[in-house]
């Protein structure tokens, strides 16, 4: 009797040790080469900054290059969700990127961490997709606020000809009357072209009194950097897709005074100690900056830490109802994170619910100017 009690126990503790030491597997898709590699770096390198465990579990990360290209993101999806087993996916660093592997979160519902922003989805997407990164209505509406107190009436656009510009544009347009101008171009060039000449002399033609950029990393230095040459004097507006040093290494003097809106952690050490992400910005800020150099800090590394924080705040809810590995953990994972409340990350405080995946407001944006070579609060 005694052996079999024993036995019994023996077996149990086996399989609560077992629960405990589950480890989660994470799928990560980022185009770290092809025409969105400035992004898709700092995205990666991120990682390595990272706990290795969330919600005290242990995690492996698989990350594969998608070559900033849609069709590998969903085919990387794809293979995280078929071969790897993973608990959730990540990705990717360009807008229809992301938006090919929600097709895959959505098919085999798993949970996924959107690292840039995406459309409207459809609702079988939008239910396993949480996105981290600041909406673009959010974003450009900073913009939006500054040239109505500069006065500005009416403004230029030239950007990226795929999703990631009609976001931009959509957002623009959106606020347009609230703002008290009117957009009057609408350019477009591809993410790996080298020249701008013919959109930016339409732009020029329509005489705006700024000009807003749908671009980013360092290609959207493109058409900044050919307005400039051509004599553009008025303010030219970027979004929060542009803040990093490639842009600016891109661009050099022709970018200075370039507005973007952006994160706390691009300038943590100019804020008031009272801003809610100050302490998560600069210590993030920091640790990036003594790994990669000084003046490496960037936004899109901040998307990756984010996206592990809300992970880290929803693992300890879904290990209760199921083990890692399996459906039913994956389902719980999912709704741990639309119930996650108050996560701290160094873009914004997040709050989820079942109507907003993202969970942002304004206390996720700050205005910042390239002053000198280098991104400045705008004061």
């Amino acid at each position: 009797m005694k052996r079999k009690l024993f036995a019994a126990l023996a077996t149990a503790g086996a399989l609560v040790a077992t629960t405990a030491s589950a480890e989660i597997t994470i799928g990560v898709s980022l185009g770290t080469t092809g025409p969105g590699s400035s992004l898709g770096i700092p995205y990666k390198n991120a990682f390595q900054l990272l706990p290795k465990t969330l919600g005290g579990q242990p995690v492996k990360y698989i990350i594969l290059d998608d070559e900033s290209k849609p069709d590998n993101a969903a085919k990387n999806a794809r293979k995280f969700v078929t071969e790897d087993k993973v608990d959730a996916i990540m990705g990717s660093n360009g807008v229809p990127s992301a938006v090919a592997m929600t097709a895959v979160a959505a098919e085999s519902k798993t949970p996924m961490i959107s690292l840039t922003p995406v459309p409207p989805l459809a609702p079988d997407r939008l239910h396993w997709t949480f996105v981290v990164p600041q909406t673009t209505e959010l974003m450009m509406s900073a913009v939006v606020e500054h040239m109505k107190a500069r006065g500005v009436k009416t403004v230029g656009y030239i950007g990226f000809s795929d999703t990631w510009g009609d976001l931009v544009y959509n957002a623009i347009t959106s606020l347009a009357a609230n703002g008290g101008f009117k957009v009057v171009t609408n350019e477009r060039f591809g993410r790996a072209d080298t020249s701008v000449t013919g959109q930016v002399l339409k732009v020029m033609a329509a005489n705006p009194d700024a000009v807003v950029v749908g671009g980013s990393g360092s290609p959207a230095a493109t058409p900044h950097i050919a307005l400039v040459e051509r004599g553009y004097k008025g303010p030219i507006y970027h979004n929060h897709g542009t803040v990093n040093l490639p842009f600016i290494q891109n661009g050099k003097k022709a970018v200075e005074g370039a507005i973007a809106p952006t994160g706390a952690l691009i300038v943590p050490e100019e804020l008031p100690d009272s801003f809610p992400t100050k302490a998560v910005s600069l210590d993030f800020t920091k640790r990036y900056e003594a790994e990669f150099g000084a003046g490496s800090r960037n936004a899109f590394a901040g998307y990756s830490h984010d996206g592990v924080a809300l992970l880290e705040a929803a693992v300890p809810e879904a290990m209760k109802k199921a083990k890692p590995g399996t459906p039913e953990f994956r389902a719980a994972l999912r709704d741990a994170l639309e119930n996650v409340r108050n996560v701290v990350g160094t873009h914004g405080v997040y709050s989820m619910s079942a109507g907003n995946h993202n969970g942002l407001d304004e206390r996720a944006r700050v205005l910042v100017r390239v002053e000198n070579g280098a991104w400045r609060l705008l004061k």
